[in-house]
């Protein structure tokens, strides 16, 4: 049941998302990796891996990204289109909690088919102008992500999509990343088709937790349900760009502030 318009709340959450939304986010955050590049294409392979990657400790999240930088000699796109077999023999130890390396590989090759073919990985995640959200976006990306014939069903657990009823929290913080563009230092803004109104929150424990106890969650059940209910509710404080309360709520959550 969507929550009614609160402007305490409102006033509130619009003050946490100004404190939180600066570049001294960035020192903490899994998304100082991708901010090291300048070229779309860097920004878009180490962004969406380094989401991917995203569940534990932020440090160990953090490192496991720059890790991969490593591996790609410090130039993402040169060395997905360009790299051998021969060049693949390092990236055999690479892993994180459960992704190992037949998933480490198969990412490869998918980047590698992929931008052989396409300038941009939006392309890969395009929704109608008139959509409510981008849900179809990500269902249509996960297809196209596994359509190379090599694929292993192990590796399917990395993306989530929302027919399975999924969150999809780390491919809802990267579209964050790549589509919000409100100058403030910390999202990308370099995808221009999407527009802000169309995403849908990341929904994390701590996000949870605080959506919850704020009222902006009724829903008991925690999949993709939940994360429609939370975002339709933070557009009624900004339907143009209701996401941007995902800094307020997890922040708040992940720095244990009394709300």
């Amino acid at each position: 049941m969507p929550v009614k318009i609160n402007s305490d709340l409102k006033e509130w959450l619009n003050q946490q998302v100004i404190y939180y939304n600066h570049p001294s986010f960035i020192e903490s955050d899994p998304i100082q990796v991708p901010h090291q590049f300048s070229k779309l294409q860097d920004i878009e392979i180490i962004a969406f891996w380094t989401a991917i990657l995203a569940w534990g400790q932020r440090p160990v999240i953090i490192k496991k990204a720059q890790e991969l930088v490593t591996l790609m000699d410090g130039a993402p796109h040169d060395f997905i289109l360009n790299h051998q077999e021969s060049d693949l023999k390092p990236w055999l130890n690479f892993k994180h909690r459960t992704f190992n390396t037949d998933d480490t590989l198969y990412f490869l090759s998918f980047f590698q088919h992929y931008y052989s073919n396409n300038h941009s990985l939006e392309n890969a995640f395009a929704i109608d102008k008139n959509a409510e959200n981008i849900t179809e976006g990500i269902n249509n990306f996960r297809n196209q992500f596994f359509d190379l014939p090599i694929v292993m069903e192990r590796t399917k657990k990395h993306i989530s999509s929302p027919i399975k009823g999924s969150t999809c929290k780390r491919i809802n913080m990267f579209l964050r990343w790549m589509v919000r563009n409100d100058g403030k230092g910390v999202d990308f803004g370099i995808w221009k088709n999407i527009a802000p109104s169309q995403l849908l929150m990341p929904l994390d424990v701590h996000v949870e937790r605080v959506a919850r106890n704020l009222g902006l969650i009724q829903r008991k059940q925690t999949d993709w349900l939940t994360v429609i209910e939370l975002t339709e509710n933070l557009k009624k404080f900004d339907p143009e760009d209701p996401v941007k309360y995902d800094f307020a709520l997890f922040g708040i959550g992940v720095n244990g502030e009394k709300y």
